[in-house]
């Protein structure tokens, strides 16, 4: 799963809404759209290969649209950087 095609078939998009806005300045996290066949380390492996960052932890839920990673970012980087570079703003 190393290759650069398969990490950005692993992340679609940014999955942005309020809740999301507001976990991103309240508690570090950025949430993504990602392949519902992706696991969580998959998806760590791909975000932190992407952005140049640590993950602290990763979460998923299935919803009706697919499958939603919410991201957990060390202290050292800032979601919100990492969300500029990803297209949310």
């Amino acid at each position: 799963m190393s290759t650069p095609t398969l990490r950005h078939r692993i992340i679609m998009h940014a999955y942005v809404t309020e809740k999301s806005m507001d976990e991103m300045e309240r508690q570090n996290k950025l949430e993504f759209v990602v392949d519902h066949r992706a696991t969580r380390a998959e998806i760590k492996q791909a975000v932190e290969s992407l952005y140049q960052c640590k993950v602290a932890k990763v979460t998923t839920k299935i919803v009706r649209t697919g499958k939603i990673a919410t991201i957990r970012f060390q202290k050292e980087y800032s979601a919100e950087d990492i969300g500029s570079r990803a297209g949310v703003f």
